[in-house]
């Protein structure tokens, strides 16, 4: 699967998702560990993608978007 049919996948089927720098369980970052800890809070049900586990995801999500903040020294 492609990351554009892979993205419109988890939109499809997760109201809420969260591309984070590692896991729910095990953020990378204290921004993303912040993120989890509202969402959690919330009881909000979300589904979290670790953006450090690919380059092409990274890169597939700056396309999908058209939002080049997403890690913009990034490729």
């Amino acid at each position: 699967m492609d990351i554009r049919n892979l993205l419109r996948s988890r939109f499809a089927s997760n109201d809420v998702v969260l591309f984070m720098k590692g896991t729910a369980q095990s953020p990378q970052c204290e921004f993303s560990a912040q993120v989890v800890k509202i969402l959690d809070h919330l009881d909000v049900v979300y589904r979290d993608i670790d953006v450090l586990a690919s380059n092409a995801l990274r890169k597939g999500i700056k396309e999908f978007s058209d939002w080049p903040t997403v890690f913009p020294n990034s490729t």
